[in-house]
């Protein structure tokens, strides 16, 4: 029998007369169950801490007495960590902030599979340079390249080892022979 019900049975007894015999049969099934899970990191599930994504079972006894099985279908989702070294001039925007000046700094938010994400930045800031001079010259002075034979003030913009910019103020006195 593989249902609930009331079965009878019709027979002789060891004396030749009628015998009936009457059976009321409750039939408790077992427990079938399955649950489909994404975590971060681990997950615990009855008792048990996983940190792999596959499918677990778990065999138990249910309330009325019979099998209990359930099975587990688990993704683990991990956590990502990433860093980066940067060389900027002046500043630089990381994730929406504008960096002015050298260090490391973290950021935390979720990634694309809803878990924690931290990233570093290693960041050195090189700053444009500004540097003045003063020089007097007789007749003429040749400054980058080019022969100056007026007093006045000049200036000279281009990078410097860093590759940032980098500029210089010349003031000239040009005495006359």
């Amino acid at each position: 029998y593989t249902t609930s019900g009331t079965y009878t049975w019709v027979g002789t007894n060891s004396l030749g007369c009628d015998s009936t015999a009457t059976l009321v049969l409750t039939i408790n099934n077992t427990s079938v169950s399955s649950s489909t899970v994404i975590a971060c990191d681990s997950y615990t599930w009855n008792g048990v801490t996983y940190t792999t994504s596959g499918t677990y079972t778990w065999v138990g006894t249910n309330s009325v007495g019979c099998d209990s099985i359930a099975t587990l279908v688990l993704t683990i989702n991990l956590p990502t960590t990433s860093s980066s070294t940067v060389t900027a001039c002046d500043s630089y925007i990381w994730n929406g902030v504008t960096y002015t000046t050298s260090g490391t700094y973290t950021w935390v938010g979720t990634n694309s599979v809803g878990c924690d994400s931290t990233a570093t930045l290693n960041l050195t800031i090189n700053n444009t340079q500004f540097n003045s001079v003063s020089i007097s010259s007789c007749d003429d002075y040749t400054w980058n390249g080019v022969t100056y034979t007026a007093s006045g003030l000049y200036t000279w913009t281009g990078t410097d080892v860093n590759g940032c910019d980098s500029t210089v103020f010349l003031t000239l006195t040009i005495n006359s022979s």
